[in-house]
């Protein structure tokens, strides 16, 4: 995949870089070596003897070991993300939430409003989300000057390459929390239980699910909240069975009822219908019986 991404951001007819040519080339010859096993043990062994001479137009192994893989090559040299770096305070929406629900087959027909109650991450009321203990701050990192990242220098095919990742100091934050708030120690969040008013539409399905914008986990630094998506679940009926929109009920019939004809009462969910059977009818014959199913 990331041959491809590479291969097709650098390629020389799509590119307006000026360096795009070298780069596609230097993709092309890491990607010949890494995927062909002779080419792949060479480098293997020209990395760990540190050699300055070896294979294609790499210059040598460079001191890597032989555990270094595909993607890790393709993501230090064009720094992971395309080098771009992210605000670690900018705003960001909260997780999506999923929850199971389990409805009567007449439930599902005709729709139902449901009080759900889902366990959610909330700002904590005592720092108001900051982490902080009340009356104190954050404190700028001092290791990563706030960014959230900072610069690793690694040894690749192409030669050492500057890389950036995720402060450990400050797990990306670009904040430091001197005193924690006791009540959510540090996090900002704290578990509760929030109940959720959800209303099922008639004719829903099993294993459809309904998407409430906006009820998911909180959001980050400001963000909006994520969803929370209800995931229907239908228990079988005694002797209703749903095709799509269609109710099918299998109606037991005398012999006589069968070749003299009869009529009869049929349990739909809407209630019973009487049924004109005529004479002559044979085992499995269908009726149909008009907007007696499922809501479309």
């Amino acid at each position: 995949k990331a041959y491809r991404r590479l291969a097709k951001k650098y390629h020389p007819d799509v590119s307006k870089e000026e360096n795009a040519i070298e780069k596609f080339k230097e993709v092309q010859e890491a990607y010949e070596v890494l995927s062909d096993d002779q080419k792949r043990a060479q480098y293997d062994q020209f990395g760990h003897a540190g050699a300055n001479q070896g294979f294609g137009g790499f210059g040598g192994g460079g001191d890597f070991g032989g555990g270094f893989g595909f993607e890790d090559i393709f993501s230090s040299f064009f720094g992971g993300g395309g080098g771009r770096r992210r605000d670690p305070n900018a705003p960001r929406q909260g997780a999506d939430l999923q929850y199971q629900v389990t409805l009567d087959f007449e439930e599902a027909i005709f729709g139902k409003e449901l009080n759900v109650e889902i366990p959610v991450e909330d700002p904590c009321d005592t720092c108001k989300g900051s982490g902080a203990k009340p009356g104190t701050s954050k404190e700028t990192c001092k290791h990563c000057s706030g960014s959230g990242q900072v610069s690793v220098e690694q040894n690749t095919p192409f030669g050492r390459i500057v890389n950036r990742q995720a402060c450990g100091h400050c797990s990306g934050t670009g904040q430091i929390i001197k005193e924690k708030c006791t009540t959510c120690h540090g996090s900002g969040k704290v578990r509760k239980r929030k109940k959720i008013n959800v209303k099922i539409p008639a004719g829903i399905d099993n294993g459809q699910q309904i998407r409430v914008s906006g009820k998911g986990e909180a959001g980050v630094n400001g963000g909006p909240a994520g969803d929370l998506y209800v995931v229907v679940h239908v228990r079988n009926h005694e002797f209703f069975e749903r095709e799509g929109d269609h109710i099918i009920c299998e109606m037991p019939l005398t012999f006589a009822q069968m070749a003299l004809g009869a009529e009869v009462e049929v349990p739909t969910v809407h209630g019973k219908v009487k049924l004109k059977i005529p004479a002559g009818t044979q085992t499995g014959t269908e009726f149909r019986l008009k907007g007696k199913g499922a809501p479309n």
